[in-house]
């Protein structure tokens, strides 16, 4: 694939919620796990906060999968907690050995993915797998939306009909740097546009993601009018006092939808700037992305 041909996340975002519209996922019954030990890595680790967010669970990623089962050996050892749910949408890299690591403590063990024949899915007691659409490496959109609905039930038909009736303010694209704040109940999603940000536009451009707790927190001690704040409930102390977008959200609303509109605002955001993305993923596929792993095998630019 060429870079210019290279979608922006916002088509992906659309060409998702599109897919599940025609293709709603099937239900994930979180009854189901009782207290899980939940652990992906980046993105994935994100998701499963979402997933897991109405339920008792514990959270681990690739950093302190390790740390975290020795904190809770004794609850592993009386079977307080006896099963891992592992995410991963390629079911490779980390995975793998969290699920070897998951299986020698005597957890039952879960992935949730989207390659049931990954290496993970080979020794792994139970798949959950998932549809997705090609994508560019790192955007993981079709993956981990298709994860979310599964769990939150959203109806896609309804989040892709109020997609289409978000307009961009005039001056959308002047901005220099952007910021998100999300209703409190959503703050396990400001971590996932965090990752966006250093994915697409890394020390590029600024954008950032709070919820509405932490915006509270000095966040907006300095105020810019080449910020654009954009929130989804009423912003009256974020940001400068001109520079503010608020967004009204329908009446049912939940992870799904939240989701699908800031990936393709980021994604907006992308059109509109420098293509840093495009210019640079080929490199990291194809020299240094894969070498922190130990491994000299290139990446595929576009996943299927």
């Amino acid at each position: 694939m060429k870079k210019e041909n290279l979608p922006s996340l916002s088509k992906i975002a659309f060409n998702a919620i599109s897919y599940f519209a025609k293709k709603k996922p099937s239900k994930l019954n979180l009854k189901n796990f009782k207290f899980p030990l939940v652990v992906g890595s980046g993105n994935a680790y994100n998701a499963g906060q979402i997933i897991f967010s109405r339920q008792k669970a514990i959270f681990a990623n690739e950093s302190n999968f390790r740390e975290v089962v020795k904190n809770y050996r004794d609850l592993i050892n009386k079977k307080i907690i006896s099963e891992a749910v592992i995410i991963s949408a390629s079911g490779e890299k980390d995975s793998i050995w969290e699920v070897k690591l998951a299986k020698k403590l005597g957890l039952k063990t879960y992935l949730f993915t989207c390659s049931p024949n990954s290496s993970a899915a080979k020794i792994a007691d139970h798949i959950q797998t998932y549809h997705k659409l090609p994508e560019p490496y790192t955007y993981n959109t079709s993956t981990y939306l298709g994860m979310i609905l599964s769990a939150t039930q959203e109806d896609p038909k309804q989040i892709l009909k109020y997609l289409k009736s978000i307009k961009l303010p005039k001056n959308f694209r002047k901005y220099n740097s952007y910021a998100f704040v999300l209703p409190d109940e959503f703050a396990a999603l400001a971590p996932m546009l965090e990752i966006k940000r250093n994915e697409l536009f890394g020390p590029k451009l600024s954008l950032r993601a709070f919820s509405e707790g932490e915006a509270r927190h000095a966040k907006f001690v300095i105020r810019d009018e080449k910020e654009l704040v954009i929130s989804f409930n009423e912003n009256l102390y974020f940001g400068h006092s001109q520079h503010r977008w608020e967004i009204k959200l329908p009446k049912k609303n939940d992870y799904g939808l939240i989701m699908v509109i800031t990936y393709f605002l980021v994604g907006q955001i992308q059109e509109t700037k420098t293509p840093w993305f495009e210019k640079n993923i080929f490199n990291f596929c194809n020299d240094y992305g894969c070498q922190p792993y130990g491994s000299s095998k290139p990446f595929d630019v576009l996943v299927k």
